[in-house]
């Protein structure tokens, strides 16, 4: 998906092919309220409770039954491909929902077939890195994820640049904003993660291979704001360039929003 060596990709929308560019070009390509497909095509798979302030937040009910303790393994889920959303794409949500809550991530993208790897050499398997607003309706069951509430369409936004690993020195430290119209910006760090990228890799590819273009993102912090229809929203993680979506009303019968 990637070449062995490359920059900055991304894929803007009305073109055949992604381009792979420098930080600068990537920005400037962005202007003017330019919009990208997603710029990765793998399977994406969440992590829940990877937040220490998530799990810590359940209190009591992580021992409560059916689970009786706190997870022993990443809490893992599919975020299919009608999920999938680039830059500036327009969120569409029912009347039945009155907001999603954008659970900004870093999306670990693989840059080859992973499986049993060590934590030692876990980041040798990055490709890249890129921005993922993993929306959601909120719900209260967090063990099992609910797809209806998870898999909407549109409900995965992601980019809109695919960051090389070898620009991330340490993936472990990184500010995570989100901003919403009219809210305070929300701030939150890559280092509040239970398991960090080199062991959430190590743990997941114990049990399932991870292939080249799969991105698994580290988790969701905890207290994430919610959105609503007519909201613009912006993610953004460290420098990079900042993703946009917005959150619009879902057609109704007859055509009309």
């Amino acid at each position: 998906m990637f070449a062995p060596v490359f920059d900055h990709a991304l894929h803007l929308e009305g073109e055949a092919l992604a381009r792979d560019v420098d930080a600068g070009t990537a920005a400037s390509l962005l202007e003017g309220r330019r919009k990208c497909r997603p710029p990765v095509n793998g399977t994406v798979y969440g992590v829940l409770l990877n937040d220490r302030a998530a799990l810590d937040a359940l209190g009591d009910a992580v021992n409560a039954p059916p689970y009786k303790a706190p997870p022993k393994a990443p809490v893992l889920y599919v975020k299919p491909r009608n999920t999938f959303a680039g830059h500036r794409a327009e969120v569409r949500i029912p009347d039945s929902v009155e907001a999603v809550a954008v659970g900004a991530s870093l999306g670990v993208v693989m840059g080859r077939t992973a499986t049993r790897v060590s934590e030692a050499d876990a980041l040798d398997y990055v490709a890249g890195w890129t921005v993922v607003a993993d929306l959601y309706v909120p719900h209260p069951n967090v063990y099992r994820p609910s797809v209806r509430y998870r898999a909407r369409d549109g409900f995965c936004v992601m980019g809109p640049v695919v960051v090389a690993s070898r620009h991330v020195p340490d993936p472990d430290r990184l500010e995570i904003e989100i901003a919403i119209d009219g809210k305070e910006t929300f701030v939150a760090s890559t280092s509040s993660t239970i398991r960090n990228v080199a062991t959430l890799l190590a743990e997941v590819t114990d049990f399932m291979t991870l292939s080249a273009g799969d991105v698994l993102t580290l988790g969701v912090p905890h207290g994430v704001p919610c959105a609503r229809v007519g909201d613009r929203v912006i993610v953004r993680i460290a420098d990079w360039t900042p993703l946009h979506f917005s959150v619009a009303r879902e057609a109704r019968a007859g055509g009309q929003a």
